[in-house]
């Protein structure tokens, strides 16, 4: 065997190295990002039961019920989760709604005969798994975006990945209202 047909050899066992883990790699956070979808489903099911507990008490809260309404509608549709800008879109959405159950939850403080209720104390206490269940997805997926976009961005997968159309992908971040600091005063009426 000649020298040039060895080193034609190597380079493309290389390329089909790279293109296989690229492809691994964006399967990887696809399934990660599936993984958010499934606990998102978990509390979008979930929701309609706390709202209908809710409703029974909270008749000053109806703005807040049906914002989460709305929402959980935007969370719920299906999307393109090859598209950048609907993965970053159905991401933002879950977001808000996170950020309006946790105003939902916190309200339910100011109804004392909501907060004892039974059903409400027990569907608190699932809603809070699904939530934990929800960081825990989203720790993978951020994992699995950051291993894609490294091999998307450094040389010499980010050849292999632009010629096979592979791009990065959003990391799941917090919306601006989650990051703001917590005015204590406010709950302590």
């Amino acid at each position: 065997m000649s020298t040039s047909f060895i080193i034609i050899l190597i380079i493309c066992g290389i390329g089909y190295y790279l293109y296989v883990s690229l492809v691994q790699k964006k399967n990887k956070a696809k399934e990660a990002l599936s993984g958010i979808d499934v606990q998102l489903k978990k509390r979008a099911d979930l929701i309609p039961n706390i709202l209908k507990i809710a409703q029974k008490f909270m008749e000053h809260e109806k703005e807040l019920l049906t914002d989460i309404t709305e929402l959980r509608a935007q969370v719920t549709k299906d999307y393109d989760r090859e598209q950048k800008a609907e993965v970053e879109e159905h991401l933002k959405a879950a977001e808000m709604l996170a950020g309006k159950m946790g105003k939902l939850m916190i309200a339910v403080e100011d109804y004392p005969d909501l907060k004892s209720d039974q059903t409400m104390v027990q569907a608190q206490q699932t809603y809070n798994e699904v939530e934990e269940h929800i960081a825990a997805s989203r720790r993978f997926y951020n994992s699995a975006v950051t291993e894609l976009n490294n091999a998307v961005e450094i040389f010499p997968s980010s050849v292999i990945a632009k010629m096979i159309k592979i791009s990065d992908m959003p990391f799941y971040e917090a919306d601006e209202a989650s990051k703001a600091p917590v005015d204590a005063d406010q709950y302590l009426k």
